[in-house]
């Protein structure tokens, strides 16, 4: 009786879980561009800025780069910095 119950236990556990549910536990990578060693950003730096432009040349977003807030309000900054200036 033991074994029956503890299937219907697992069973149930297994039926709950759903791609479609929100995760409880989200894991975020840490940013690129913060901490030791990272590099600066700057308009000059053009092999760093075209790391985070797409293709088409837009500014790809913070949710796919894992950049912190401030570090993407600097970033965009110096994109559009180096767009006037014709450097991208």
């Amino acid at each position: 009786m033991k074994k029956t119950n503890n299937k219907k236990k697992n069973q149930s556990n297994f039926s709950k879980l759903s791609l479609f549910q929100p995760q409880k536990y989200k894991f975020k990578k840490k940013c690129p561009l913060s901490g030791k060693g990272a590099p600066v950003i700057d308009y000059k730096n053009i092999n760093l800025l075209k790391k985070y432009i797409s293709e088409n040349g837009k500014i790809l977003p913070s949710r796919i780069t894992s950049v912190s807030q401030k570090k993407q309000r600097q970033l965009t900054l110096s994109i559009k910095r180096a767009r006037n200036l014709a450097l991208i």
